[in-house]
């Protein structure tokens, strides 16, 4: 039984303004709206406690979920994808770069080492959440120089800010890295098998 039986095949929206995402919905063949959420993630975030308290999984999904229903309790006739991603490192969580400086140390930190990205995505449906999950893949960088990393960024520009690990592995980013064990959607930062699979199961999109 889906929740919306009355009226057919309710729309789809998409709570992010990420473009990885929106990308990999397009090119999986689904037709939806986007619509940002408009809540301050960094005020959750601060909400939910001192960082080293909070388990990663725990961040991306209650991040997550907000998202969804924020966006489903203004469109409760939709069922709408909220979807977040916090990198872990030596015990501490990393959102999105501030400015390339920010980016810049970030590499210089992640060099020779591996780190865990958690990424969550959920669907709410009037108002409230009716699926989540989170994904945990690890990924290894190679050792870089600070040259290196100066000359990548130039060539990459302000387009990794909008990355949690100040890369797009979709394009120069892949160069940064050695080992890569995960599924490479829940990267780009949208566990894109489990999503469809409870999508169809759902009824919003077709079986």
């Amino acid at each position: 039984m889906t929740l919306f039986p009355q009226g057919g095949r309710p729309s789809l929206i998409l709570a992010s303004g990420s473009g990885a995402r929106r990308m990999l919905l397009e090119r999986a063949g689904l037709t939806f709206g986007v619509e940002a959420s408009g809540l301050d993630e960094a005020a959750m975030r601060d909400a939910m406690g001192a960082p080293g308290s909070l388990d990663p999984g725990d961040v991306a999904e209650v991040l997550a979920r907000g998202k969804a229903e924020a966006v489903s309790e203004r469109n409760p006739d939709a069922f709408v994808i909220g979807a977040d991603q916090v990198l872990s490192l030596d015990g501490r969580m990393f959102g999105k770069p501030a400015s390339m400086a920010d980016a810049r140390a970030r590499l210089l930190d992640f060099s020779g080492k591996t780190h865990r990205l958690y990424t969550a995505v959920a669907i709410a449906a009037k108002g409230e959440t009716v699926w989540a999950h989170t994904d945990v893949p690890s990924l290894t960088m190679r050792r870089l120089s600070p040259e290196f990393i100066g000359r990548y960024l130039a060539a990459a520009g302000e387009g990794v800010l909008g990355s949690v690990g100040a890369y797009q592995l979709e394009s120069l980013g892949i160069q940064l890295f050695e080992q890569i064990d995960g599924d490479f959607f829940s990267i780009l930062g949208l566990p894109l098998l489990p999503l469809l699979d409870a999508l169809r199961r759902e009824g919003a999109i077709e079986g």
